[in-house]
């Protein structure tokens, strides 16, 4: 499985979200034997102003639709920034095989940086990779606040 072309697929997703003024967040999930991406989202909470409009949970929910079931088995998830405590129970919910990540979240993340989720004992623990494009998946979210803050900051000053 090559991790790198379904992450480049979850930033171009992710840019669909910055687009529509969303935190880039894109997420994509992968039938691990075939390859075939069975589930897609990205963030939506501000536009869809719901609290549960994560990338994750959108690809997720994606999934489990395509695929007729709750369970995700022999699958993998490749989501741009470290899944949150909300994504990373959905994960373990979901039952998904591995767990593909970009940038690290040290304010929210829960599978590395502020917490370790699935080191704890649930009743399932997927696989982890991190930092699978990490630079890129990084600067995504960088240039995306840096150009807020300067929108921020022309309004303030009109």
């Amino acid at each position: 499985m090559d991790a790198e072309v379904y992450m480049r697929r979850a930033m171009e997703l992710a840019a669909q979200a910055a687009a529509i003024g969303e935190v880039p967040v894109g997420a994509v999930i992968v039938r691990r034997g075939s390859g075939e991406i069975v589930g897609e989202g990205y963030n939506r909470r501000e536009i869809d102003k719901r609290a549960l409009a994560h990338a994750e949970l959108a690809a997720i929910d994606d999934a489990c639709r395509r695929l007729g079931g709750w369970r995700l088995p022999d699958c993998a998830i490749f989501v741009t920034l470290e899944p949150c405590p909300m994504c990373s129970g959905a994960i373990i919910q979901a039952r998904i095989d591995e767990v593909y990540f970009g940038a690290s979240d040290p304010k929210s993340g829960a599978v590395v940086s502020v917490q370790q989720m699935f080191e704890l004992p649930y009743n399932y623990k997927p696989f982890v990779h991190a930092g699978v494009l990490r630079e890129e998946c990084s600067e995504q979210l960088s240039a995306f606040f840096r150009e807020l803050r300067v929108k921020k900051k022309q309004k303030q000053s009109q």
